[in-house]
């Protein structure tokens, strides 16, 4: 935390401003799209953006699940391990005599959940974080080595991936066994709940990356990395199809059942199962996509959660990851799919658009907006001009890139500049960096500099 407020107030000393980098709730990226390099002019400030990201990030890697100071039930640190974000420790009846440790509050206190509020002993075993770094450096290398043609990008992308799931010495066993722990005594808290797979949704993100290297016969994915990725991806797939906590998300209603399904749809592209992928998507868009919607565009299952615009915005990310999903395999009017009450995509982003976020993060919607005006059109720029309204450096953002065709609104954001260099603190619990760029205007710094602190703690 010191390390972030030292950060940002030097850059409010010798910069015009900051920009605090996020990691998108989810995204897929056609790599086709990326290698084509067709981009409109209008994109060449986020294309910046997406090499400072890889910079920033690959400085931060490699990762992997040795780093870890808890080994989790099993003993072995190759085993993914998480603890459950709203469960807080209950140590007034257990009857100790002195001040327990964390580790004896671990397995001694009983645990109980309180909806929306972060436990923050929960970043002691950081593995998500780790996780959704990774899955973020993956998917900027990669395309910065697109957009550059420097080697040095694709080098890291693979080198992130073997760190994380090939090299024996710090590879990732394909399960989740031991996510989302909720804790306390007794054998049920200390295995991982279903909730837990929601940690490796950004397996997304990966996929992207690596299909970037290996649709563009990069040397630094070889043959021995493919063979080994399809291994791991393969054990992954069996798991999320056989296990009962992997199930149990899967019959999930809400976010944690999209975020699932476009997972698995994922796994099942990077391993070349098309077919399965192609079902995967279509069972959550005739399945549980039905009934997230209303006809006014209120998603009712995240409505009724302590954090409702955040889990609105959470889940149409993982709706529109699905589409994106589906477009790429061939299935058509996915974008389009009605819900039992008359719902669409587009009329969940529209209702969200008019809810006030609160004290919760409004520019997590962001993203969305721009990823529906880019399938739906915006003939009368409603979706360019709320943008432009809360956010003039859109167009330097990299999903900018990706959402197109979308107005730039001709902001000085569109415009590249030189010499801008980005710097890095530690992640916070959705991995969200600060990063300096110009294009902001120090006018506006306070408030970035306040939303950067409170995503961080």
């Amino acid at each position: 935390m010191l390390r972030l407020i030292t950060l940002v107030l030097s850059v409010f000393a010798f910069a015009p401003a900051a920009l605090c980098i996020v990691s998108y709730d989810n995204d897929f990226v056609d790599p086709n799209y990326i290698l084509s390099k067709s981009f409109n002019t209008s994109t060449a400030a986020s294309q910046e953006s997406i090499v400072q990201w890889a910079d920033s990030l690959a400085a931060e890697g490699p990762w992997s699940v040795m780093n870890k100071s808890v080994n989790p039930p099993s003993g072995n640190k190759h085993d993914y391990l998480s603890w459950a974000p709203y469960w807080w420790p209950n140590c007034t009846g257990v009857g100790n005599t002195t001040e327990l440790t964390p580790q004896q509050i671990w397995v001694t206190c009983p645990y109980y959940v309180r909806d929306g509020m972060f436990n923050p002993d929960g970043r002691l075993v950081d593995d998500v974080g780790n996780f959704s770094d990774m899955a973020d450096a993956v998917l900027y290398n990669a395309m910065a080595w697109v957009l550059t043609g420097e080697s040095k990008y694709s080098a890291n992308t693979a080198y992130f991936v073997d760190t994380w799931f090939l090299n024996p010495a710090t590879s990732m066993n394909p399960n989740l066994n031991f996510a989302q722990m909720q804790r306390g005594p007794g054998p049920s808290g200390q295995t991982g709940t279903h909730t837990g797979v929601l940690d490796l949704k950004g397996m997304v993100k990966v996929t992207t990356g690596i299909l970037i290297l290996r649709t563009a016969n990069s040397p630094d994915w070889t043959s021995d990395f493919e063979t080994q990725m399809n291994n791991w991806t393969t054990q992954y797939i069996t798991w999320l199809q056989t296990s009962p906590i992997a199930l149990e998300e899967a019959a999930a209603t809400n976010n944690h059942g999209s975020y699932y399904f476009n997972q698995l749809s994922a796994v099942q592209i990077l391993a070349g199962d098309t077919n399965g992928a192609k079902n995967t998507t279509a069972t959550y868009f005739a399945g549980i996509y039905m009934n997230q919607i209303d006809a006014s565009g209120e998603q009712p299952l995240e409505a009724v959660r302590t954090r409702p615009y955040h889990y609105r915005c959470y889940n149409l990310a993982a709706m529109i990851t699905n589409a994106r999903l589906g477009e790429f395999l061939g299935l058509d009017s996915l974008w389009n799919k009605t819900t039992t009450k008359g719902g669409t995509i587009k009329a969940a982003l529209d209702f969200t658009m008019t809810v006030q976020p609160g004290d919760e993060l409004a520019s997590e919607l962001y993203p969305n907006i721009a990823a529906v005006a880019a399938n739906y059109g915006d003939p009368n720029d409603k979706y360019a001009a709320f943008l432009a309204n809360a956010d003039n450096t859109y167009p330097a953002q990299p999903y900018f890139l990706w959402d197109q065709p979308f107005t730039d609104s001709n902001l000085a954001a569109a415009t590249p500049t030189a010499n801008s260099q980005p710097t890095t603190t530690s992640n916070s619990h959705n991995g969200e960096f600060v990063s300096s760029h110009p294009s902001l205007m120090a006018a506006s710094f306070m408030t970035l500099f306040l939303t950067c602190v409170l995503l961080v703690i």
